[in-house]
């Protein structure tokens, strides 16, 4: 069963996503005075007086905007409020009520659901000031008085939503959750990936590159398990990024990586390779992430018998630093093979997570010692003891060695796809730490 929904809304630069942050605890949306920042919708797990909720960030309402981007934001928020059970509508009383605010009150109205009035940037304490009380007009009952900022009467508020929260449900279970990053450049179909997968338009999509720029959370339920798919923001040079919104963006898109358990490395079939696809790759291999390689817009690549073979074999060329990720050739505007992609994931991630018992380690160990002798150097072998694994995530292994010099690098990669090919950990970085006989 899904947690409880609770939408922020209203018109922008109100606090919203200083509210939505406060709430939750953690910096997740970004906050910056230029309107129309937030544009997609953001969730963020919130928890008052034991009761568990989702909350829910949303772009700035312009009920009258023609801009492309302005109304998919007002269309983001509709969703947001079809899909809530309690709504926050949140008003600035520094700009007073204005005519925007009653157009949005009035459509909440119309939506049946139950709608809470947060006056927010109250930043003194003590009584209201006296345009407090004109956003009674509104007519959404009593107003709550909020600072956002300071934190003034967010308990008040989270009163008042817990009030109107459905009654919880009993046996509820949380199966595992896979978290799955979807990274690559600007414009290589990340976001119509999401919106195809969970069959709504949950992100926004557009031929504007940079289009997103938070780290989008969407639950995904199917046959291989239960995912959250977190859409990033494009990752493009450090040079090309001028826009301090953008910047947010990027910190943004390298946390969704630190929080994921797998990254989907998208790049565009219609570009192929580049230098940036090669560094936003190493970010995922550097965070120790499992990861998939989608080479998206396939549908629109032009094929003979031999096409995907011959770019495979490209690919494999320049992702030879990270030759343990699976390639998939797929298409996020068909759906051709999105099934493969979660059966993919699903193996990554319990690769990443494998952990292997001591004894069957030193198997694998004792037979590949014996079929390719360790190196020597001025008649002195490299003798491996023994080797345990020391974490997953990725699988990081101990190995406990006479000389740690004579333990190249050509015979650790020998050993790792020994490994990699007895366990088949496919999609995960490896790790090796080299331990002497007498190191603490």
């Amino acid at each position: 069963m899904a947690k409880p929904v609770v939408a922020i809304v209203g018109r922008p630069n109100v606090g919203k996503s200083t509210l939505f942050n406060k709430l939750i605890g953690q910096r997740l949306s970004i906050v910056d005075d230029t309107p129309g920042v937030t544009r997609d919708r953001i969730y963020g797990d919130c928890e008052w007086e034991g009761r568990k909720f989702s909350l829910v960030d949303t772009g700035g309402i312009e009920p009258s905007a023609s801009d492309v981007i302005l109304s998919q934001m007002r269309a983001q928020a509709q969703l947001a409020i079809d899909a809530a059970d309690v709504i926050i509508l949140v008003t600035d009383i520094r700009s007073g009520l204005v005519a925007t605010d009653a157009d949005i009150a009035a459509m909440l109205l119309k939506s049946g659901r139950p709608v809470i009035l947060c006056v927010n940037k109250c930043d003194s304490v003590g009584e209201p000031p006296a345009d407090f009380y004109e956003f009674y007009n509104l007519g959404l009952g009593d107003p709550v008085q909020v600072s956002s900022v300071h934190g003034h009467g967010t308990g008040d508020l989270l009163d008042r939503v817990v009030e109107y929260l459905p009654a919880e449900p009993e046996g509820e279970e949380d199966g595992e959750l896979i978290r799955v990053a979807i990274i690559g450049k600007p414009n290589v179909g990340k976001s119509s990936l999401v919106n195809r997968i969970s069959g709504e338009n949950r992100c926004i999509v557009s031929d504007i590159a940079g289009t997103t720029r938070d780290a989008i959370d969407t639950e995904v339920e199917n046959a291989y398990g239960r995912f959250i798919l977190i859409d990033t923001a494009g990752l493009r040079r450090r040079n090309k990024v001028d826009d301090s919104i953008e910047k947010y963006s990027v910190i943004r898109a390298q946390m969704a990586i630190e929080r994921a358990d797998v990254c989907v490395i998208m790049i565009d079939a219609t570009v192929g390779f580049t230098d940036q696809d090669s560094k936003v790759a190493g970010l995922a291999h550097e965070a120790g992430k499992g990861c998939v390689i989608a080479v998206n817009k396939w549908d629109a690549v032009e094929k003979d018998g031999s096409t995907m073979t011959a770019y495979r074999k490209k690919l494999e060329e320049d992702f030879s630093f990270m030759s343990y990720a699976p390639f998939l050739f797929l298409s996020a505007k068909t759906g051709q093979r999105i099934d493969r992609l979660f059966e993919l994931i699903k193996h990554v991630a319990n690769s990443n997570a494998m952990r292997i018992a001591t004894g069957m380690l030193n198997d694998v160990l004792a037979q590949a010692t014996a079929r390719v002798q360790p190196p020597t150097d001025k008649g002195k072998r490299l003798k491996i003891y023994y080797m345990t694994q020391a974490s997953t995530k990725p699988p990081t292994f101990v190995c406990f060695v006479n000389s740690a010099e004579l333990f190249h690098f050509s015979y650790q990669r020998y050993l790792e796809n020994r490994i990699r090919e007895t366990f088949g950990l496919e999609g995960t970085p490896v790790r090796f730490i080299i331990r002497e006989r007498g190191d603490k």
